[in-house]
């Protein structure tokens, strides 16, 4: 493709992992500076010239500077506050004709809004686990639960903040106690899902037309055996780091022939239902007659380019294999084939 001139919108985090730091709480979606480092140099060594911005409050002015200047702004920004944050940044670029990387700000708000997710998958019936909602303790009590055991999860959070190994529970007593706590810690409301008891997988797609990279299954074997089998924080960030050397993934998973077909198509369609375009990745699980649901959609999904730090989205773009600079290529290909931009 033609060498581009590249916004770059990010947010950066500057604290380890640790949901008992008040201000990893505030940055717990953001990219590390070896992360937005490692982006940069990759968008560079394909040509580019690329034009960093970071997504504080600040980042509107500095959008308007990069008008006329650039051709497309690659997007791996998660906002600052509020529940619709990972549309703040499109929104913006929206109003200032900037062409960007990944869908519109109704697929970025869906990708934190997990109950209005959850609805349009049902409406157009796609497997997603059963669901309710409480913004109020009492609520549990005026609610049917018609299902247990429950993952309690806040509404509107990403990379796996405030989903713990003790959500998992198996009756109301515990169901309130988490929830009291949820409710407490995050100030919205709490999602009580469903826990699917098969293999749990997650799911990039990428391009225009949209193409599924390898399945990735999350293996459970290496947790201790009072540990919850599921993808919870101490899951994915205590015991999947570089130190300890697990390698809890699995791709390509093992399937069968049928088994990938349906997640495929399972995943394609939410990809086009919740708006999604360029990228997006999935989070999938078996219910106990093997059928697949989609959990949740993750959009911009995590990509960190040490291959040590198990990044999911990368991985499977490797094994696909596209190295980290040509799956980022790819995304760009794809937004300029929607924005009509020319390739050459």
């Amino acid at each position: 493709m033609k060498k581009l001139n590249l916004g770059f919108i990010y947010n950066v985090r500057h604290t380890a992992p640790d949901l008992n730091n008040p201000q990893y709480l505030l940055e717990a979606e953001f990219d590390t500076p070896e992360t937005i480092a490692g982006i940069t140099g990759a968008l560079e060594s394909l040509g580019h010239t690329v034009y960093p911005v970071e997504a504080d409050e600040d980042a509107y002015p500095k959008l308007k500077e990069l008008k006329g200047k650039v051709d497309l702004v690659f997007n791996v920004a998660e906002g600052i506050r509020g529940a619709d944050r990972e549309a703040q940044l499109p929104a913006m670029m929206e109003m200032l004709g900037l062409p960007y990387t990944g869908p519109p700000p109704i697929g970025y708000a869906l990708g934190l809004n997990k109950a209005v997710a959850k609805e349009i998958l049902a409406y157009y019936h796609i497997l997603t686990p059963r669901w309710r909602t409480v913004s109020r303790l009492e609520e549990l009590e005026q609610k049917q639960f018609d299902f247990m055991p429950v993952i309690a999860k806040p509404l509107s959070e990403g990379s796996s903040k405030g989903i713990q190994a003790k959500n998992l529970v198996h009756n109301l007593a515990d169901l309130k106690t988490i929830t009291a706590e949820l409710l407490a810690a995050y100030h919205q409301p709490v999602l009580l899902e469903e826990y699917l008891p098969g293999r749990e997988f997650t799911v990039g797609v990428i391009g225009t037309p949209p193409e599924v990279l390898p399945i990735i299954e999350v293996s459970f074997d290496a947790l201790p055996p009072e540990m919850p089998k599921f993808d919870h924080f101490e899951a994915k960030w205590v015991y999947d780091n570089p130190a300890t050397e697990a390698d809890p993934l699995v791709c390509p998973a093992v399937l069968s022939p049928e088994l990938e077909g349906q997640i495929k198509n399972l995943c394609l369609q939410a990809f086009d239902v919740l708006e999604m375009a360029d990228w997006a990745r999935f989070d999938v699980r078996l219910d106990k007659n093997n059928l697949p649901h989609i959990l949740e959609v993750n959009c911009p999904p995590g990509i960190i380019p040490d291959p040590k730090e198990n990044s999911r989205f990368p991985r499977a773009a490797r094994t696909a294999g596209y190295s980290f600079p040509q799956m980022l290529e790819k995304i760009l290909l794809s937004a300029c084939q929607r924005y009509s931009l020319p390739l050459k």
